[in-house]
């Protein structure tokens, strides 16, 4: 039994034509209800003669990823934690950004970079998604939003369980089928991808032109990097820089550059200074985000007037600095942090 939610257009269309014995046609009406009505079953694909539906039933299966929790914060964002068919968790975020949602997708069971801040790092690395689960979580997104009668999910971005480009291959195409206008139609401006950096994997992504990587950069000097992330660490940070110099960009784009403010560890001016040497003559903007401890502390939180601080200094030196605000506090919007509760209890 094949999992059709893992075909993409091609494949499908070759499923239909080869197993199903089916007119071509069939694929255009099969992949809308997959992805653009996101039915659960086969029997609902009404504009099917029965005897279709019959055969997709015999050959195929259609599973979507079961919602285990769901908690929602004071500042309304949404945390689900998914079931998938294996029984392996993994966590989705549904974030609210004025009339839409901005859904934060994982892409492995686990994680096995260990980053030192992180708690699905800690859990430690279970095994890659299929495309079925990765886009699984935006079907249960959508129709958690729609049933609820909530704003519509707009924006993707690839920042949940998993490092991404340790992936490549289901997210790649996964990218595909998000792209695909008869699908789920998202275009590439609305999807990004933030990821640690591995060189070879960031250079086939980039030729794929499907979406702009978020670097997790999170130090300004490889030192510091190897102590906070030390697997990631492993690619220079200067080779690291050198390859994002030649992410292909259009006019207007810009890499964009994550840093995790650690309260008394990354997060003072003379970090910001060498944040400057190094970014100050690229082509790139900086997004800082401060630590969101959680009830399960890691590091400390950085201080409110030194992430201000940081941020100015970053501006003052003419590098494009945002501060993203801080949501789901309240519900353990951190990765891994409402999964490591879940096996706990």
């Amino acid at each position: 039994m094949i999992d059709i939610l893992n075909l993409d257009y091609g494949e499908l269309e070759n499923f239909v034509v080869k197993e199903l014995k089916a007119p071509k046609f069939r694929t255009k009406q099969i992949w809308q209800w997959l992805w653009q009505k996101g039915v659960c079953d086969f029997d609902e694909m009404t504009n099917l003669a029965k005897k279709l539906r019959d055969e997709l039933k015999n050959k195929a299966v259609l599973t979507h990823p079961q919602v285990d929790v769901v908690q929602t914060s004071k500042d309304g964002t949404i945390k689900l934690l998914l079931r998938l068919a294996d029984g392996a968790l993994v966590e989705t975020v549904l974030i609210p950004m004025e009339s839409r949602y901005t859904q934060c997708l994982s892409t492995q069971v686990g994680c096995a970079m260990g980053c030192t801040f992180c708690n699905t790092g800690l859990m430690g690395f279970e095994r890659n998604m299929t495309m079925s689960e990765i886009l699984g979580q935006v079907l249960a997104g959508r129709k958690y939003l729609q049933d609820n009668n909530l704003n519509p999910l707009k924006n993707l971005v690839f920042m949940g369980m998993g490092e991404p480009l340790l992936n490549l291959d289901n997210l790649i195409k996964s990218l595909k089928t998000l792209n695909n206008p008869e699908g789920l139609s998202f275009v590439p401006r609305r999807i990004t991808v933030s990821s640690v950096g591995f060189i070879k994997p960031l250079e086939i992504l980039g030729e794929t032109g499907l979406t702009l990587p978020a670097i997790s950069l999170h130090a300004p000097t490889q030192e510091l990097r190897e102590k906070i992330m030390p697997k990631a660490a492993k690619t220079h940070i200067d080779d690291l820089l050198a390859a994002m110099d030649k992410f292909p960009l259009k006019p207007r784009e810009r890499v964009t550059y994550e840093y995790l403010l650690l309260g008394g560890v990354n997060d003072s001016i003379e970090h910001a200074r060498q944040l400057v040497r190094i970014l100050g003559h690229r082509k790139c903007k900086v997004n800082l985000i401060a630590y969101n401890p959680g009830d399960r502390p890691l590091y400390e939180a950085p201080a409110r007037e030194k992430v201000l601080a940081f941020e100015k200094y970053l501006w003052d030196k003419k590098i494009t600095a945002t501060i993203r605000r801080s949501m789901g506090q309240d519900i353990k919007a951190a990765c891994g942090q409402l999964k490591a509760d879940r096996l706990d209890s």
